[in-house]
């Protein structure tokens, strides 16, 4: 307990940082096993710290994609309907043989679609 207050008192009163550190590991054996955990610890928390920055700029990059991933799914489903349209009115073009005829037959088509829809709403 004595040589604990005189490295203590050292540590107060004197200017050399060295000698108070050599009287302390000379008196302390565990001091050794101490400073070692305490630099497992620091080596841990600054592992942590990357850690958690890393899952920070990981989360981030997820929500991107997963933005980038809705609105190429949104495009894909607009291109997909378009191809559809296309491809009715290639198929309408192709059984008349001319355009003109195609865009009568689609207004005919839809004046079905219309007629149809009002007699739902009865």
């Amino acid at each position: 307990m004595r040589e604990i207050f005189f490295n203590v008192y050292c540590v107060f009163y004197k200017t050399n940082v060295n000698f108070v550190w050599k009287n302390l590991v000379m008196n302390n054996p565990n001091l050794d096993i101490i400073v070692e955990l305490q630099n497992k610890i620091d080596t841990l928390v600054d592992r942590y710290n990357s850690l958690k920055e890393d899952v920070k700029s990981l989360n981030e990059k997820n929500k991107r994609l997963v933005s980038e991933l809705n609105e190429a799914n949104e495009n894909n489903r607009e291109l997909e309907e378009k191809y559809n349209n296309l491809k009715l009115s290639g198929n309408i073009i192709a059984e008349t043989g001319d355009p003109g005829e195609a865009k009568k037959r689609i207004n005919q088509i839809v004046r079905e679609i219309d007629k149809c829809i009002a007699l739902l709403n009865r």
